[in-house]
């Protein structure tokens, strides 16, 4: 930076001053994961019962947005998870993966963001524009596995920013240790 240019950054900031440190971890947003499909290290197939594929009779494709909320959390958690509240922390995509590598690739994904003690993820499920009948394969089968695993309090839709009906954002129980 030139001696001009530094110069008329600090005219321009002025007095500022650092905010003070509130305590608080900013997560950066999109932290990059490792391609789960080609990285498995262990040989040992999941099993058979560790996500079921059966989808609940509420998770049938409306038309309406997709979203599922555990009993006990609170409507003002579920709007603000619409709204974008949190900052996406992680994010997994499942394009192009069969039904079987998805669920895998979900179930550490989501034991990784535990580990991690994360927040609020997004699973890119995909519109299902690329599939056999143009819908969406994997969209209503992500949601139910989302649904099994305890660790998930609420998701919904993202907003259009975020990838809109082809991802879903998920806000995750933080285990405190």
């Amino acid at each position: 930076m030139s001696d001009d240019e530094s110069n008329l950054f600090r005219t321009s900031i002025g007095d500022t001053r650092p905010l003070p440190d509130n305590g608080k971890t900013v997560f950066p947003p999109n932290l990059p994961w490792p391609d789960l499909r080609r990285n498995r290290t262990d040989t040992n197939p999941l099993p058979a019962d560790a996500l079921s594929d059966h989808i609940p009779q509420e998770l049938t494709e409306t038309g309406e947005e997709l979203f599922f909320q555990r009993p006990g959390v609170a409507p003002l958690t579920m709007k603000r998870l619409r709204r974008g509240y949190w900052a996406i922390q992680a994010e997994l995509d499942l394009h192009g993966m069969t039904s079987d590598e998805a669920r895998a690739c979900l179930i550490e994904f989501l034991d990784e963001c535990k580990q991690l003690g994360l927040r609020c993820v997004r699973v890119i499920h995909g519109k299902g524009l690329s599939s056999r009948n143009r819908e969406p394969v994997l969209k209503l089968k992500a949601a139910s596995w989302l649904m099994q695993r305890d660790e998930v309090l609420a998701f919904c839709q993202a907003r259009p920013i975020d990838g809109g009906s082809g991802a879903v954002i998920v806000l995750l129980k933080v285990v405190r240790r």
